[in-house]
């Protein structure tokens, strides 16, 4: 028998809490739970619990609250010089636009297509219906890149409060995605976003300037940021991009 006990949801039932999830040395580290719905109000549920769903299309919903937490402080984002290089070049270049929740669904589609070297998606029917009902409660939000009226990079996120919870992103050109963070940096510095969520522990994070919170750090930041009211608007454009993140340029 394993030693590890997980957690079974009914659909509706409530989360654990998430210092209950797997720990560094079990297989599945930060793992929380299996099973339950995957709706908005489920997703909403989680994410203020500082828990969020990843899972394959093969498989039942598991639920998850890694210990440490990856964390990006938008102040912090770390811009080397040929993505300086590139966002200076698109926000200059009239063939793009920068647009905020135009496309949200479109957005996580081109996020969940299949990439080199990638088994799968873990943005299936179920997953995309959720978020986009989520984004219609206005929880979800997605960063567009534009190039001659075609979406060819963006991000999506969920955010409560002060808070933001990065999803996933893709890209068609060069550096499109991360020209898409630096604007989503730039606007949570403006509308006083405490953080934004990166979940799992990489390089690649890091090197972009996010870093690992213990889960009890996160769980008491997401609770004040919880508290406070979030931007009343979410668009966008490069007017605002080249005001925010002029320190990146």
């Amino acid at each position: 028998m394993t030693p590890w006990q997980l957690a079974r949801l009914r659909p509706g039932a409530a989360f654990p809490p998430p210092e209950q999830a797997w720990p560094a040395e079990s297989p599945y580290p930060g793992l929380l739970a299996i099973g339950g719905r995957v709706d908005a109000p489920t997703l909403r549920s989680a994410y203020a619990q500082g828990i969020f769903p990843w899972f394959g299309e093969d498989e039942p919903p598991l639920w998850w609250s890694p210990d440490p937490r990856m964390v990006l402080l938008p102040r912090d984002l770390k811009v080397r010089r040929s993505l300086r290089q590139s966002a200076r070049r698109y926000a200059a270049d009239p063939r793009f636009e920068l647009r905020v929740d135009s496309a949200f669904e479109q957005v996580m589609r081109a996020c969940a297509a299949p990439r080199d070297g990638a088994p799968g998606t873990w943005i299936g029917p179920s997953i995309l219906r959720a978020y986009v009902d989520l984004h219609g409660q206005g929880l979800a939000h997605s960063f567009e890149l534009w190039r001659d009226g075609e979406l060819v990079a963006g991000l999506y996120l969920v955010a409560l409060g002060a808070a933001a919870f990065g999803e996933s992103m893709f890209t068609r050109i060069d550096d499109g995605s991360k020209v898409a963070l630096i604007a989503l940096c730039g606007f949570a510095q403006h509308h006083g976003l405490r953080f934004i969520d990166c979940q799992q522990q990489t390089a690649h994070l890091a090197s972009l300037g996010a870093e690992p919170w213990p889960r009890e750090r996160f769980l008491r930041e997401l609770r004040q940021a919880r508290t406070l009211e979030g931007p009343a608007s979410w668009q966008y454009d490069w007017a605002q991009f080249r005001q925010h993140c002029a320190a990146w340029l």
